[in-house]
């Protein structure tokens, strides 16, 4: 069984949209996925990149773009009115989780910011959402050097953006490429 290695951060809207995709794609193919909680803006500064909303042009479109993705994926889709979100916080609380317990308290924290419009780097936003222990954890310098550790691998493997993926050691970005990702993780 092949490992997917889902790098992403909440701000990241396509991020969001591959969250709800991959673990489907990935049960059909018998791959387990591993959440990897990073910090895009820190990936951006390192890579050299920029978000793309920046770009007038693509941030029009990005919109349109997204809006016809979540309804192809027939998830709810409201582009927050404070974006872009400071997400220190809710990814550094999402490393409080064991690794194997990450996916449902990121879903929580995806649906609130992407279809709720909440602002998740509200330290009382976050803890409705996923409990003041990860709240009040998320000071830990363990947990910083986590969600630190996290973003270095990402960078080490090429990462230049989020939704980023590593399977075998190979790189795949985007939500669009997840066909690439889960084909790679069944052969290996």
């Amino acid at each position: 069984m092949g490992t997917i290695d889902f790098f992403f951060d909440i701000g990241s809207p396509y991020s969001y949209l591959a969250f709800h995709r991959l673990p489907a794609m990935a049960a059909d193919v018998g791959a387990q996925v591993r959440y990897r909680p990073f910090l895009l803006g820190a990936v951006f500064k390192a890579s050299g990149n920029e978000p793309p909303a920046l770009v007038p042009a693509k941030g029009t479109y990005m919109l349109q773009d997204l809006r016809r993705w979540a309804q192809v994926i027939g998830i709810p889709f409201s582009f927050p009115s404070f974006f872009p979100v400071h997400s220190l916080l809710p990814m550094r609380a999402l490393c409080t989780f064991p690794e194997n317990e990450i996916r449902h308290p990121a879903e929580r924290v995806f649906e609130a910011y992407w279809s709720r419009n909440e602002d998740v780097s509200s330290p009382e936003v976050l803890a409705n959402l996923i409990g003041a222990d990860a709240v009040a954890g998320s000071s830990n310098q363990l947990i910083k050097d986590q969600l630190r550790a996290h973003t270095d691998d990402a960078l080490s493997q090429g990462a230049f953006g989020a939704p980023s993926f590593v399977v075998n050691d190979e790189l795949y970005f985007g939500n669009d490429r997840l066909d690439f990702v889960v084909e790679a993780a069944r052969e290996g």
